[in-house]
């Protein structure tokens, strides 16, 4: 009966995410509604004691990363960065490799730090043009998208300052450039049987006749207008990945093992304050590499941006509240869900999987799947098993850099079923319906998910980190 009450609440979640309503109200309906079943008398203290202190715990760790995020984006948009790339992308890359070009953009905005959300709305109207000029179905167009911007730049690639890169370091103590020529192999792997897939497809639609279709959506490309230098709009995207190199290196060597506040040094405090450098360096060399893009792109393109500099951070701002409170909510969820006793049936399950690495791999991305979300699902298992991750790994002399690179991928695995957020945006914004693309989004969902195990057994065989 137990273990019946926790996969009612994982599949009342589930169900509530796909039906759209908000993960904020609902997670902690779904895990509440698990203790009144289990222990009714124990509602109140867990939800105070559990669920908000798991909840403000994550927001306390991870807001500045989604804010910044948010922020570094929506100036990039604003200041005509991302059409400066998207364009200089069909100009050397040539407009007959429709696909690639979407999937290099995608790859360079998302790499650089820009939200997933952000490079679907700045892509598509470029990509829809592309294709249409190209003959392609449009209706192929978000399998690309997808390929490009929520698959190896969000948790393969090593440096990546995607929030779904950055939640494993605090629970590791790594930092975001873990397992670096796993997550490379990773990657490579990722877009060459990605790029095949797409081309096949292509090849094998349009070997019918059909062409690019009717275009559901009214989104076009803008006017034709003075674009920033494609150097001078690649700079800050470039500047975020060297600086969070540089950071997560510099970062230690400036504070040591620890920094301890005192009232020495701030004489209103009334109790030292130790943070332990392990655990927060991955996440300031994120916040820190992403401030200095910010500050580039304003000192570089101010005269762009500044028309729509207030209402543009403040949507960016109410973005990032959104995506943080969600994941958040989820993580408060799996953190009641891991204190009931039907979950100790799931994770004696799990415990049956030998091997530490496929172990956690399976367990990430179903929890991803079942929310839609890789953060949220990432978040619920590292909530709930990080400790067994862990002391498996441990014993099995696994580095705990390799178990970061597999269970960000994991993360991003199957978490793009239907119900997922990005995937119901990019269907919106394209114009388009399930019926229409997702098997094409599904087909690099199967990819990225089949990566993961790559990644592990070329771990296995090679030993390489």
């Amino acid at each position: 009966m137990s273990f019946l009450i926790v996969l009612a609440a994982l599949a009342f979640l589930m169900f509530a995410a796909y039906r759209g309503y908000s993960v904020i109200l609902f997670a902690p309906v779904a895990a509440l509604g698990a203790v009144l079943l289990t222990e009714p008398a124990a509602v109140a203290p867990v939800f105070s004691g559990i669920f908000m202190e798991k909840m403000v715990g994550f927001v306390k760790l991870y807001f500045p990363v989604f804010l910044l995020g948010a922020v570094f984006g929506k100036l990039v948009e604003l200041a005509g960065f991302s059409e400066a790339i998207v364009m200089a992308a069909i100009r050397y890359i040539g407009r007959t490799r429709a696909n690639a070009v979407i999937v290099a953009v995608c790859a360079l905005l998302t790499y650089g730090g820009v939200s997933l959300f952000v490079v679907v709305f700045a892509v598509y109207p470029f990509a829809a043009e592309l294709y249409r000029q190209s003959g392609i179905p449009k209706r192929l167009m978000p399998g690309a998208i997808a390929l490009g911007a929520f698959s190896f730049t969000m948790d393969t690639l090593p440096g990546t300052p995607q929030i779904q890169n950055i939640i494993p370091t605090t629970f590791f103590q790594t930092t975001g450039w873990a397992a670096p020529w796993l997550g490379t192999l990773g990657s490579v792997m990722t877009v060459a049987v990605g790029l095949a897939y797409l081309e096949w497809r292509r090849r094998s639609v349009m070997a019918t006749g059909e062409g690019y279709g009717d275009d559901t959506a009214a989104h076009e490309p803008t006017a034709a207008k003075e674009l920033p230098h494609p150097l001078l709009a690649v700079a800050p995207l470039v500047l975020v990945g060297v600086a969070n190199f540089v950071l997560t290196a510099l970062i230690r060597d400036w504070y040591g093992e620890k920094f301890v506040l005192t009232p020495d040094l701030l004489p209103g405090l009334h109790a030292p304050v130790e943070t332990p450098i392990k655990t927060v360096v991955g996440i300031w060399a994120v916040e820190g590499a992403l401030l200095l893009g910010i500050l580039l792109v304003c000192a570089t393109a101010f005269g762009r941006i500044r028309a729509a500099f207030a209402e543009g951070t403040k949507a960016a701002v109410g973005g990032a509240l959104l995506a943080a409170m969600n994941t958040a909510s989820e993580y408060g969820f799996g953190g009641v869900i891991a204190a009931l006793p039907g979950f100790i049936a799931v994770s004696d399950s799990l415990r049956k999987i030998p091997d530490p690495l496929v172990n956690a791999a399976i367990s990430v991305t179903t929890l991803a799947g079942i929310t839609g979300s890789a953060s949220g699902g990432m978040s619920i298992a590292l909530a709930a098993m990080s400790d067994t991750f862990i002391a498996a790994a441990n014993q099995a002399q696994i580095p705990l850099e390799v178990l970061h690179r597999v269970v960000a991928m994991a993360s991003g695995g199957m978490d793009t079923l239907p119900h997922n957020g990005a995937v119901i945006t990019l269907l919106a914004v394209t114009g388009l319906t399930h019926r229409q693309s997702y098997k094409d989004i599904f087909g690099i969902t199967i990819i990225k998910t089949l990566a993961v195990f790559f990644v592990i057994a070329l771990y296995y065989l090679t030993g390489l980190v």
